[in-house]
């Protein structure tokens, strides 16, 4: 029974170490009425080897992972199926490298707003949620993402 108990309490932990990767200064770029896309960025921090494989939010129909990329000169931007979290490294989503692309935006957001997401993060063949609050910054916030 004891020898049980331990194996269970080893995986509780397991599970809970693998949900522990920490979101660091997330935001979403401001919108003008028009747009129907806008970009989110964040750093984020595992302590196990994890990918984020997955991202949702209520405020966009799609929501989808990208790289922006130099290729043969031009800038392009890419969907991929993961970044990679190495454990203990913080990863930056940020304006012209790996970001978070809200489209099909219902209502733009502006500055003062947040944007609630749903991280996706795989682990040791499990996967987790973790949901954030984004809070939106001005469409003029330059690419460092400081005001």
């Amino acid at each position: 029974m004891l020898k049980h108990g331990i194996a269970l309490v080893a995986a509780l932990l397991a599970g809970a170490a693998h949900a522990q990767v920490q979101v660091q200064d997330p935001w979403v770029r401001g919108m003008v009425e028009t747009q129907k896309a806008t970009g989110a960025f964040m750093r984020l921090t595992s302590p196990n080897a994890a990918r984020l494989v997955g991202v949702s939010s209520p405020v966009a129909g799609v929501v989808e992972i990208h790289q922006t990329k130099m290729e043969g000169g031009v800038m392009r931007m890419r969907p991929v199926q993961a970044v990679e979290l190495p454990a203990g490294k913080a990863v930056e989503l940020k304006p012209g490298g790996y970001h978070v692309m809200l489209m099909q935006v219902k209502s733009p957001v502006k500055e003062g707003d947040t944007v609630p997401l749903t991280l996706v993060i795989e682990s040791g063949g499990k996967r987790d949620a973790v949901t954030i609050l984004a809070p939106v910054r001005a469409l003029t916030t330059p690419a460092h993402g400081k005001h």
